[in-house]
């Protein structure tokens, strides 16, 4: 396939589940009647971001995959005829949870999942609480649309991570998001924030000759607990290309719907003038299964 039209979904949660997934599915339907062939959601978009608290009763929102949210969104993705990637809070049995991500088919059936490995531990992210960490490895996931190298949030702070689906043979990077700042933050602040969140993306794009799809939710979210200020999520779902070029970029606090057309043949062109991966030296890099060298 030489063009691949791809669609991100950016939308707010609230506590009602109908209503999120309600959101999701408009935005799914309006990327696919502008041509989107492979959409992607937002990372856990049925519900809002519960990591702010340590709560027992949030491990409730875990569903099975298969389950109802693979049902409903494969029939959607069977309908459309299209591919999509959610993101769910997955019980694989009591007391073991995963933040995956979820390739659904064409044909409604999963081509595959990816479960969240980097698992961060922060004021308002308390994901170790919940999230075990995947055991899946950095594998891509073979669709008809192309082979997707799918992340989660905070791995797409590791080069490492980019790497290894980009050795494995993906055709993109795709990373379904649920980052923001903390309100109380000065603007300098949460601008630098915002700013090393994107360019952090775009060096995976050029380090690799990939094109990278960052969807992130928007809106602000209350803490539970009260104990902070809550999360202000912002947005900024992007699509980057080979050479780290932004192709589009949503707003920072509305929901929005992204289209772009990928040209899947620039990988090869770009590699070919940038051969990062010709000159690697794979026999000095020991060190990098390392924590720390000293």
């Amino acid at each position: 396939m030489k063009n691949l039209q791809v669609g991100l979904v950016q939308h707010s949660c609230t506590a009602d589940r109908d209503d999120n997934i309600a959101h999701s599915i408009k935005g799914i339907r309006e990327a696919a009647t502008r041509g989107a062939r492979l959409v992607v959601l937002q990372e856990l978009h049925t519900g809002p971001y519960f990591c702010q608290t340590e709560d027992t009763g949030n491990f409730d929102l875990g569903e099975t995959i298969p389950g109802p949210g693979t049902e409903t969104f494969g029939h959607l993705a069977r309908e459309l005829e299209i591919v999509v990637v959610l993101s769910l809070f997955e019980k694989r049995t009591a007391g073991l949870y995963h933040n995956t991500a979820v390739v659904v088919e064409t044909d409604g059936s999963i081509a595959g999942c990816y479960r969240k490995m980097h698992i961060p531990d922060d004021p308002g992210y308390y994901e170790k609480f919940y999230f075990t960490p995947g055991d899946l490895g950095f594998t891509p996931i073979v669709t008809s649309v192309g082979t997707l190298g799918v992340l989660v949030c905070w791995d797409q702070w590791y080069p490492e991570a980019a790497r290894l689906m980009a050795l494995a043979g993906a055709d993109l990077l795709i990373y379904p998001t649920a980052i923001g700042f903390d309100p109380n933050d000065s603007a300098e602040e949460q601008q630098r924030q915002r700013d090393a969140w994107i360019t952090i993306q775009r060096s995976h794009a050029i380090a690799n000759g990939l094109p990278v799809i960052a969807v992130n939710r928007t809106g602000f979210e209350p803490d539970p607990s009260g104990t902070t200020a809550g999360a202000q999520f912002w947005g900024n779902s992007f699509v980057a290309g080979c050479q780290g070029e932004l192709l589009a970029q949503a707003s920072s606090d509305t929901d929005d719907v992204l289209c772009v057309t990928l040209d899947l043949q620039r990988t090869e062109q770009v590699r070919r003038i940038w051969p990062f991966l010709r000159d690697r030296r794979i026999d000095a890099y020991g060190d990098l299964t390392k924590r720390f060298i000293r």
